[in-house]
């Protein structure tokens, strides 16, 4: 059990949490969150619940999940909205219904309404894109699951889509990217309603980063680029990929493609959404992930091996996309198989949880 209980505030008001399910939407993105701001009644037990929940959807009762196991909602939504509870925090989830209930009237009715009614509003995931469908993100910066975000930006073009961003809170809309983000979102919405140091105990207790390092860069991979190339330019890609070592500025890449320099930037960014010169350095990056995870190699080895043109490079690269440095990214993610055969007794069990 938690110690070192925060001393109860008899002014604290237990906040209403409506959250918005759907057929096929991600368990995680609504039981994560919902964990997450209910355990901070562990470190307040003598007052009244900080988080009241409330599960809404079509109808009440059970709600199949993409894992197959069932959720209860507690109303549907037309017996939600005869409700006068005061709706402090509105949560949709995501999941692979999403683009499903975006034809699905009585919801889009709901957030719609209930988004006038609350002090703010959440998205989980791809819940962002029943969000944007309302037209709730126009002109707002928003975030979702990486693989989904090119299509929340070419669908929305009013939506200002970060990609990279764990979470992304503009004004009182708050969006997360996928699955476990959504309770990086909901941790920040404990320190901001209960202060910092409740929503750091509850970081410990869950086992969690009081902020992630890193955006989601770090885990998606750059080669999704590829589905978007053809011809001469999906060649070049397959290239780069190969050849990481080689000299892949734009000349040498434009003539690989047999394309002029000017003709072949252009067309690179526009079917891969960033310049040669990004994507070469992603491409880049992935592979050192990889080998900084699965060998002994120095820090310098790596390098040369993946492509860089330093160690120093390589830290650059590490820092200006995962925020991190790549020996710290070793000391976290290397396989804990290397760890056991060097002897390294970095990935103990930790009794004290960060």
């Amino acid at each position: 059990m938690p110690t070192n209980i925060t001393k109860p505030n008899k002014h604290l008001k237990s906040r209403h949490v409506v959250m918005v399910v759907y057929p096929n939407c991600h368990i995680l993105d609504v039981v994560g969150p919902i964990e997450v701001l209910t355990g901070s009644g562990l470190f307040m037990p003598q007052q009244k619940v900080p988080y009241q929940i409330t599960v809404v959807s079509n109808n009440a009762g059970m709600v199949p999940t993409t894992c197959g196991i069932a959720l209860a909602a507690d109303k549907s939504f037309a017996s939600a909205r005869r409700s006068r509870q005061p709706i402090d925090t509105l949560i949709v989830a995501g999941g692979h219904g999403t683009t499903a209930v975006l034809n699905n009237q009585a919801l889009l009715d709901y957030v719609q309404w209930a988004s006038l009614k609350a002090n703010r509003v959440v998205s989980i995931c791809t819940g962002a894109m029943i969000l944007a469908e309302l037209g709730l993100l126009d002109n707002r910066r928003a975030t979702t699951h990486w693989f989904w975000c090119p299509i929340l930006a070419k669908r929305y073009p009013n939506v200002q889509v970060d990609p990279d961003a764990i979470f992304v809170r503009d004004g009182h809309i708050w969006t997360s990217a996928g699955v476990t983000a959504g309770m990086d979102l909901s941790l920040a919405l404990i320190e901001e309603d209960l202060g910092h140091d409740i929503a750091l105990k509850i970081a410990r207790y869950n086992v969690m980063y009081m902020i992630r390092p890193g955006g989601q860069t770090q885990f998606s991979t750059q080669l999704l680029a590829q589905q978007h190339a053809d011809g001469p330019l999906a060649d070049t890609l397959a290239y780069i990929n190969s050849h990481p070592r080689e000299n892949l500025n734009v000349t040498a890449m434009a003539a690989h493609a047999c394309m002029s320099e000017r003709s072949f930037a252009r067309k690179f960014k526009e079917a891969t959404h960033m310049t040669p010169a990004h994507y070469v350095e992603l491409i880049r990056l992935d592979l050192a992930r990889v080998e900084l995870e699965q060998t002994h190699h120095g820090i310098e080895q790596v390098a040369i091996n993946t492509g860089f043109a330093s160690a120093e490079v390589m830290r650059r690269a590490f820092q200006r996309h995962l925020g991190i440095s790549a020996s710290d990214y070793r000391e976290r993610f290397q396989s804990t198989h290397l760890n056991l055969q060097s002897g390294s007794n970095s990935r103990k069990p930790n009794k004290h949880p960060p």
